[in-house]
């Protein structure tokens, strides 16, 4: 199988496609980032590193080198809530189009396209352009974080995954980490823990169920400017949040400890959130990692959806009803 992955980060993709055994031929990719591609690397040595998405040529893959699964996840932050909600204004959400480009190029057997939950119109532009309704799948039914995703794919008799029921406190690193940070005094925060579980206004319905995030608010930290939603401590007995894009800035989940401290998430368990194998970003800095997971998939949903590809597939074609990417402003 031949595999290009735009906007690869660090290659999230290529970790469900070898958690199912594919036989990957040549893995191509198409990123910028600096740590992601060097955390790809050293994961994926063999990758083939392709550059800048805009740069690159779908119809160079012929022959020998012809796709059978283009993916990406273009840039989301136009179309997230926890942004300004450009949409197709922002810059970085006009990037689908170099997605919607190459697979008409390329016409791959299979395609995905992951993003945010979006609004109905901008959801709507991204449906006719490449021809199937999206499936959304929350990251909560297979690991311990609320994660709500729209995908995009040709991909055959996809699914919803069953619930497994994982915990933030299932993911935690061995009790001892929470010793540690007592006795070192190292990342201890104060807090204002409720005794009793305060669940957000979304999550009022419970567990087991898509429009149900798991998310539940415990307390307040202390000692933090900024939005209330940084200041939020999390239930271990219930869901974390998302993780965001933004590496440090305290982002990241927090959990307590004690009736009166709190502690941010490791970056492991931060990979483990994603379902990403421990340490695979332990070559760059902390603040690196957390921004890389934001930025990543949750490899097993991933996963969940790769298994019903074949090696007979489908090849893709446009439908003739949509709309000719050169005449939209894509690039302007």
């Amino acid at each position: 199988m031949n595999v290009l992955s735009l906007f690869d980060g660090m290659s999230c993709g290529q970790i469900a496609l070898n958690k199912l055994g594919a036989n990957i031929k040549s893995y191509y990719a198409s990123e910028i980032d600096k740590y992601a591609i060097k955390v790809a690397k050293e994961n994926f040595p063999t990758t083939i590193h392709v550059g800048d998405v805009t740069k690159l040529d779908g119809n160079s893959f012929v022959n020998e080198s012809k796709i059978d699964l283009l993916m990406g996840g273009s840039p989301c932050q136009g179309f997230s809530k926890s942004g300004n909600r450009l949409n197709f204004e922002d810059p970085r959400s006009k990037l689908f189009f170099e997605f919607v480009r190459i697979l008409r190029q390329c016409k791959p057997k299979y395609f995905l396209l992951e993003n945010v939950v979006m609004n109905k119109e901008s959801q709507a532009i991204i449906t006719e352009y490449l021809g199937v309704e999206p499936i959304e799948i929350n990251s909560n039914l297979v690991s311990a974080q609320s994660r709500r995703r729209l995908y995009w794919t040709n991909i055959p008799n996809v699914t919803i995954p069953k619930d497994k029921g994982i915990l933030v406190k299932d993911i935690l690193e061995d009790n001892g980490i929470a010793d540690l940070v007592i006795n070192q005094g190292k990342h201890l925060y104060r807090a204002d823990i409720k005794k009793s579980h305060c669940l957000m206004a979304r999550d009022y319905k419970g567990f087991g169920n898509q429009s149900m995030t798991g998310v539940r608010r415990v307390g307040t930290a202390f000692n933090i400017n900024g939005h209330d939603y940084l200041k939020r401590v999390y239930d271990v007995n219930g869901k974390s949040p998302t993780l965001t894009t933004c590496g440090g800035g305290n982002t990241e989940p927090k959990i307590p400890i004690s009736e009166k401290h709190w502690r941010r998430l490791t970056p492991l368990e931060c990979e483990r959130l994603q379902t990403v194998p421990d340490n695979y970003t332990s070559s760059v800095s902390n603040t690196q990692r957390y921004k890389m997971l934001g930025n990543g998939w949750t490899v097993d949903v991933i996963a969940h959806l790769f298994k019903n590809i074949t090696t007979k597939g489908v090849t893709y074609e446009p439908k003739q009803s949509a709309k000719d990417l050169f005449s939209v402003n894509a690039r302007g």
